[in-house]
């Protein structure tokens, strides 16, 4: 039974408790453009696969594309171009 009393009274205070003042300061994030179309461009132009496209802070893509060979591994190449 004082186990019981013990925990009431511990919610009870914790009921009452108020959460203290927390600074958070406000959250910005700055969303990376599209790179889809840029990647298509590449893509079209360079007629090879399409490996990875990643925005980069100054508002261009690096595309990476793998262009077959002639029966032979194909090649990689990476390219940096506007977004």
């Amino acid at each position: 039974m004082s186990s019981f009393l013990t925990i009431a009274a511990l919610a009870a205070g914790l009921a009452g408790s108020s959460r203290p003042a927390v600074d958070v300061p406000p959250v910005v994030l700055r969303a990376a453009g599209d790179c889809s179309a840029a990647a298509a461009q590449v893509v079209a132009e360079t007629g090879g696969e399409l490996l990875s496209a990643r925005p980069t802070g100054d508002g261009q893509c690096v595309i990476t594309v793998l262009i077959p060979g002639n029966g032979g591994r194909p090649k990689k190449v990476t390219v940096k171009v506007p977004m």
